[in-house]
């Protein structure tokens, strides 16, 4: 009988693939055992994959208010709200977080600035973490891009919250490639089964205890001119 541990608990993974759909994803492969554990323990989570959609480059949270004729990037972010946990999956290119990973990081932020029900930066109280995937070096390179922009918006990053794999340095196999290993690997499987569980654990402590508290961390008090434990310069 399937664990009902973090039942209304809710998660989203984008990915940032630069394949349309129906093509086969490593990342998204990789990505599916977290979703498969999240779901075997109660909560429910979704994929998306953002070049499915129409989604305007841009730093404003409707970009056909600034001259694109289409963007999609609203209704998803409906999705990003009311999920718990977000998930940002991706390959490497160059080294590097790809295109479509890069697009999503800056959707996210163009509504960074908007609150939540307590008044506190939007994305307060949510979870964030990362997995990777590629056939050359730079797993860690993207988790760190991926996790430090998480956090500068307001998500709780959990230890140990990214995940990857990678074969060879150079051409060489991908991760659902026949003979690649990736599905075998004992230690991405184990990143992927601590990072899922550090998530979930995450978001439900923060769900239980109604998100982070709403001291020192309110932009329009701050505004207004309250300062909390922080000293009043001499000069006021």
């Amino acid at each position: 009988m399937a664990s009902k541990e973090f039942e209304g608990i809710t998660a989203l993974f984008i990915s940032g693939t630069l394949k349309k759909s129906p093509e086969k994803s490593n990342t998204e492969a990789l990505a599916q055992l977290s979703i498969n554990t999240m779901e075997s323990l109660g909560a429910t989570a979704e994929m998306v994959r953002l070049i499915d959609y129409d989604v305007a480059s841009g730093v404003q949270p409707d970009m056909t208010q600034h001259d694109w004729a289409k963007d999609d990037w609203p209704m998803l972010y409906e999705k990003v709200k009311a999920a718990d946990i977000l998930v940002v999956c991706g390959p490497i290119w160059l080294g590097d977080n790809s295109s479509q990973t890069k697009l999503l990081i800056e959707r996210l932020y163009s509504n960074s600035a908007e609150l939540n029900d307590k008044g506190q930066w939007a994305y307060y109280g949510k979870v964030g973490g990362c997995i990777i995937t590629g056939n050359e070096d730079g797993v860690k390179h993207c988790a760190m891009n991926v996790l430090y922009s998480l956090q500068h918006i307001g998500y709780t990053i959990p230890p140990q919250a990214d995940a990857g794999w990678i074969g060879a340095i150079g051409p060489g196999p991908s991760y659902l490639d026949e003979g690649s290993g990736g599905p075998q690997s004992d230690f991405t499987n184990r990143n992927v089964t601590f990072m899922t569980y550090n998530l979930l654990h995450t978001a439900k402590m923060l769900k239980a205890n109604g998100g982070l508290p709403a001291e020192g961390n309110l932009p329009q008090q701050w505004k207004d001119g309250e300062r909390w434990a922080f000293a009043n310069p001499e000069y006021r």
